[in-house]
C-alpha cells in the first residue's frame, strides 16, 4: 500500500487527527499477503498480476507480494519456511506433499486443465502413433504424467529420454516427440523449425489434475481464512479480467517482473489459454473460475495411487484440498 503522505503544517488540528485516524484503519485494513509463483512472470501468471495492477487486491484488503519462481525454487519449502501464505501449486505435487509429512492445503485452481503436452511432427496425427518414438521427458514428467502416459497407452522406459529443455533434437530428427507447456515450447518450435507441430494436451486425453492451484499450509487456512478469501476472490475477479477485459495493466507488470517476456509470448499464451479453456472450461463453465470438486480430486488421488505415485496409507485426499473457499465464489465467465 502506498504511504499516505503527512498533512500540512497549517491544516486545521482537527482535521489532521481525522487523517491520521482514518490512515491508521487503512493500515490496519491492508493485510500483508505474499503469493509465490511457480516460474518467471508470464501470460499463465496473468490473473493475479491483473489482480495486482487493477487494485483488487487493495479493495479486498491486502497488501499482495507476487514472488516469482524459477528452477531452482523449491516452493514447499518456501511455504513451509513461512516464506509465502500461499503457492502456485500443482495437485500432484501437493499430494505427494502430504505422503512426506508437509499439510499442504489447495484452495482453488485457475487452471481445469494442466497445460503439459506432448510435442510431434506433423505426420504425427494421433497420440498413440507416438508409441514407436523416442520421447523427450523433464524430469518432473518421470514423476508425474509420464507413468500415467505408459499405462494408458502402452509406452515404455525403453522409448524415454531425458528432456533438456533444449528443442533443436527435436527438430533435428522427425523420429522424436518432446514434452513442453502449451503456450512455450510449440511456438518456439514454430518460429525456429519453420513448421506447425502436433500439441497433444494431457488434459484432453485424460490426465486429471488441476493446475496453477492456490495452495496454502492447513494453518494458514485454520488462522488467516478470511485473507485467504479475499487472495482467492479478488485473484479468480483478476483471471477473468484478464481474459475478458484488456490485460494491459497485467502485462505490464508481467514484462516489469520479467523483461525477458515479449508481446508476442504474452499474446500467444492468452491466446491458448483461450483456445483450450484453460481458465474457464472443465468445471468452471458451470460452477464458476477457480472451482475444485470432490470428484476431480478423487480423480486425482485415484490415479495417482493406481500408478504408484502415491501410498494411500499415508495420504487421506479430503485433507489436501478444501472447497470452502470456491464453492460459493461463482465467478462465471
Amino acid at each position: 500500500m502506498n504511504p499516505i503522505r503527512p498533512l500540512s503544517r497549517v491544516a486545521a488540528p482537527a482535521l489532521a487527527l481525522l487523517a491520521v485516524l482514518g490512515a491508521g484503519t487503512q493500515a490496519r485494513a491492508a493485510d500483508k499477503f505474499t503469493y509465490l509463483t511457480n516460474w518467471y512472470a508470464q501470460a499463465e501468471h496473468g490473473g493475479f498480476y491483473q489482480a495486482q495492477a487493477t487494485g483488487l487486491y487493495s479493495k479486498a484488503g491486502l497488501d499482495v507480494t507476487i514472488k516469482m519462481g524459477g528452477p531452482q525454487v523449491n516452493l514447499m519449502q518456501l511455504l513451509v519456511a513461512g516464506q509465502a501464505d500461499c503457492i502456485m501449486g500443482y495437485d500432484v505435487q501437493t499430494m505427494k506433499a502430504w505422503e512426506q509429512g508437509i499439510p499442504a492445503v489447495t484452495v482453488a485452481a485457475a487452471f481445469q486443465k494442466d497445460p503439459a503436452v506432448i510435442i510431434a511432427h506433423p505426420e504425427v496425427r494421433r497420440f498413440e502413433e507416438l508409441k514407436g518414438k523416442t520421447l523427450l521427458i523433464g524430469s518432473a514428467g518421470m514423476v508425474t504424467y509420464w507413468p500415467w502416459v505408459k499405462s494408458k497407452y502402452g509406452f515404455t522406459d525403453s522409448q524415454m529420454r531425458p528432456y533438456t529443455f533444449n528443442i533443436q533434437p527435436f527438430l533435428a530428427d522427425k523420429n522424436i516427440a518432446q514434452q513442453g507447456y502449451l503456450a512455450s515450447e510449440p511456438f518456439s518450435i514454430e518460429k525456429q523449425g519453420g513448421f506447425k507441430p502436433s500439441v497433444f494436451l494431457l488434459a484432453d486425453l485424460g490426465w486429471p489434475p488441476y493446475a496453477t492451484t492456490i495452495v496454502c499450509t492447513a494453518d494458514t487456512v485454520k488462522n488467516r481464512p478470511r485473507q485467504v478469501a479475499a487472495f482467492v476472490k479478488a485473484s479468480m475477479e483478476g483471471w477473468k479480467s484478464y481474459l475478458t477485459a484488456d490485460p494491459g495493466p497485467a502485462n505490464a507488470l508481467i514484462k516489469k517482473d520479467n523483461p525477458n517476456m515479449t508481446d508476442d509470448l504474452i499474446a500467444n499464451g492468452i491466446a491458448k489459454m483461450k483456445e483450450v479453456g484453460m481458465v474457464f472450461g472443465g468445471d468452471a463453465a458451470k460452477l464458476g473460475v477457480g472451482v475444485i470438486t470432490d470428484a476431480r480430486m478423487k480423480q486425482t488421488y485415484d490415479m495417482m495411487v493406481a500408478n504408484k505415485l502415491l501410498d494411500p496409507a499415508k495420504v487421506d485426499v479430503k485433507k489436501t484440498y478444501t472447497t470452502q473457499f470456491v464453492q460459493q465464489l461463482k465467478i462465471m465467465p
